[in-house]
């Protein structure tokens, strides 16, 4: 009886790792590659997506005061640093907090 049970869980078990092998080979050859610009450069826009962005209706139209935030807090923190490290070198002393170091 025992022999019996091996055969049919072993006979189960290849049906099973067949069948997903055969899914995976049908997947697999179902795509043809057709519209490829370059070998692995398969991206297409979808139908009435327009080749020029700009100026359709899936422009984003940032606002150029929002672009500028991040260069402009940039430039802010490259300003706070210098006066930190002004002040390091006359004193030796480092002050994090820009409003605590004294006017000289």
């Amino acid at each position: 009886m025992r022999m019996i049970d091996r055969t049919v869980k072993f006979t189960c078990l290849l049906t099973g790792t067949g069948a997903f092998a055969l899914g995976l080979v049908v997947s697999a050859a179902a795509y043809d590659g057709t519209n490829c610009k370059a070998p692995g450069n398969c991206w297409e826009a979808k139908p009435g997506y327009p080749d020029k962005v700009a100026g359709s209706k899936y422009d984003p139209k940032h606002d150029p005061k929002e672009l500028n935030k991040q260069s402009q807090s940039i430039k802010e923190m490259e300003e706070r640093n210098a006066q930190r490290i002004a002040h390091f070198e006359k004193t030796g002393q480092f002050i994090y907090d820009v409003k605590k170091i004294p006017a000289n």
